[in-house]
């Protein structure tokens, strides 16, 4: 079921277009994205670097950096400790090369997704022990990892925490007698978090790699260290890398550190980024937020999930080429095989559903015991996509069961799962994602007392599309396409514009692709103008509504031709190079 909606914010469109040499077209767009003032728009569409935010912002930045110094001059041991996904990885790059130049005896420990878990534990503060390490950074972790911070003050280790995720929090009653907001920092002797309440960073959606990032940058400003100065420029990269991957609105600052950071990916001075995007075939010169996001992103990924995330760091620390290729040969065989084993898990969960009737719930908490569980996470996002519920895929770990879950627009999930927290053993997250762990035996207590919480009502689990403009096909141009390539990069908070058209008459189609899977339908506008009109959604899918709308066999007699078939549809303008021809496209994304 989807929900179609018109966005209708007010501006002075034509002014806007005067102002900035823009169109009315993307004047009410930019409006769509909440941008009001000028000083926004500027931003959104001319913002440099320069209008980032600076580092001191962020809380307890100054104290970090003191310690750190301190640390390096003393000739401390440091030890950077990341996370098993991009984030954790690319923080983790960025945290030890900026330290190593900094002049640094600095070293990384990832967690092992199977043995260690998410984030610090006990065996990681050990180990660190063992091996003489006098301060433990991490990144991308730590927020909600207090006993085993505890643990290395009692040794002696100091410890500052990196970390973007949502502070731990219980509820107290304050004098009046209302509930409020407890937070539960850990006794780290700083705390570099911008979800933190006292904090007062402009932008708080930043990701774990942005906050490391932010932290070398701000050692660089104190020292004046010119290997740090020229090594920032690499290490943007990695900050734009780990903003789309870990699916950051491409709001504000966001949104100009991955324009920067794809700008330098182009002519990217590190071998590991070069050899990923030659084994996947991809041109430097084309390299957009969606190659980050669906083609890098998850090859180093698939090294956390399917072995160690080690392999990915040292994929991005190799130092040649032959190096590079190798390492990334094997991060890429092992996304193809992770790919097989997703499409085997999905299939499982669609039969979970079927037999447990778990549809019905508004929380899906779907059991996969047999699925691998590094796998947890991309499953509740497809099948969070197809029945737009939050979802919670849980696997058999070696100690109970662990699980990843993904949310939608209105169910904040971390809050949800503190509501219920009596069931886990542990967990973190945000508003759209989080990972746990917890006894098998409480599964269906889980099921039953989150479900029992949930306040979403039934219009709530609709599919919303936001319609940027109603506009005839007939109005998108060439000129209109070249335009639109200044809101990129796309992504989270910044989506493609969409267009929308009535009573489009379908005349007939042609599968395209190697295996059949998209379609090309010839269109007829009200005006009488021949378009044509691609599709890279479900075909059966489609063929189904066809069916259903206009009879059976409706959906072949479109390949079939010699059929009219009235739609109204949604679509996006955008323009396609083949072959060393570039032309113009319209994308169907919804079809009524």
């Amino acid at each position: 079921m989807e929900k179609w909606y018109v966005a209708a914010k007010r501006a002075d469109f034509n002014k806007w277009a005067e102002e900035f040499g823009i169109s009315p077209v993307l004047a009410r767009i930019l409006r769509n994205r909440e941008l009001t003032e000028e000083a926004e728009i500027r931003k959104f569409l001319w913002g440099t670097l320069q209008d980032c935010y600076s580092p001191w912002l962020l809380k307890d930045m100054d104290r970090a950096v003191e310690l750190i110094l301190e640390a390096v001059a003393e000739g401390c041991h440091i030890r950077v400790i990341g996370d098993y996904d991009v984030d954790g990885i690319c923080s983790s790059y960025i945290l030890t090369k900026g330290l190593q130049l900094t002049g640094a005896t600095a070293d990384t420990a990832i967690p092992h997704r199977i043995h260690d878990g998410y984030g610090l534990n006990e065996h990681l503060i050990e180990e660190a022990r063992a091996d003489g390490v006098g301060m433990i950074v991490t990144c991308d972790n730590g927020i909600a990892a207090a006993p085993q911070i505890e643990l290395a003050n009692s040794y002696g280790i100091r410890v500052i925490v990196t970390d973007h995720h949502e502070v731990p929090f219980r509820l107290e009653k304050n004098a009046a007698g209302k509930e409020v907001r407890k937070e539960l920092l850990p006794p780290a002797l700083a705390v570099i978090d911008p979800k933190q309440e006292q904090c007062g960073y402009p932008f708080p959606g930043i990701c774990g790699g942005v906050v490391a990032y932010k932290l070398i940058g701000a050692i660089r400003e104190k020292t004046g260290n010119a290997q740090l100065g020229e090594a920032m420029e690499e290490l943007l990269e990695f900050a734009a890398l780990a903003t789309v991957c870990d699916v950051m609105e491409l709001k504000d600052e966001n949104r100009i550190l991955v324009r920067e950071g794809l700008k330098r990916m182009k002519n990217s001075r590190n071998p590991g980024l070069r050899a990923l995007m030659e084994v996947n075939q991809i041109e430097p010169a084309r390299l957009n937020a969606y190659h980050l996001g669906f083609v890098i992103g998850p090859c180093l990924n698939a090294t956390g999930r399917l072995d160690t995330a080690e392999r990915g760091l040292e994929l991005l620390q190799s130092r040649t080429k032959v190096e590079a290729m190798s390492a990334a040969r094997e991060l890429k065989e092992l996304n193809d095989s992770r790919k097989n084993l997703t499409l085997k898990g999905v299939g499982e969960a669609e039969r979970y559903i079927a037999e447990h009737g778990t549809a019905k719930d508004k929380v899906m908490i779907i059991f996969l015991p047999e699925v691998h569980e590094s796998l947890a996470g991309i499953i509740a996002g497809r099948i969070r996509e197809r029945y737009n519920h939050p979802v919670f895929i849980l696997t058999r770990g070696e100690e109970g069961v662990k699980g990843s879950g993904r949310s939608i627009e209105g169910y904040h999930m971390y809050d949800a799962m503190t509501g219920v927290k009596q069931y886990f053993t542990k967990f973190g997250g945000h508003a759209m994602a989080a990972g746990l762990s917890m006894k098998e035996e409480d599964i269906e207590k889980l099921r039953r007392d989150i479900n029992a919480e949930c306040t979403l009502e039934e219009e709530d689990f609709a599919v919303r599309v936001h319609i940027d403009v109603p506009m005839p096909l007939d109005y998108g141009t060439e000129e209109l396409a070249d335009e639109l390539e200044l809101l990129e990069p796309f992504g989270v908070g910044n989506p493609k514009p969409l267009f929308a058209q009535k009573e489009l008459l379908f005349l007939s189609g042609v599968r395209m692709g190697a295996n059949k899977t998209c379609a090309r339908y010839t269109v007829r506008t009200p005006d009488g103008a021949v378009r044509q009109l691609v599709y890279f959604g479900d075909l059966e899918r489609f063929g189904a509504f066809l069916d259903e709308k206009y009879g059976t066999g409706s959906g072949e007699a479109l390949y079939a031709g010699g059929v009219q078939f009235k739609l109204s549809v949604v679509y996006q303008l955008g323009k396609n190079t083949y072959r060393g021809q570039t032309q113009l496209q319209y994308i169907m994304q919804n079809y009524c």
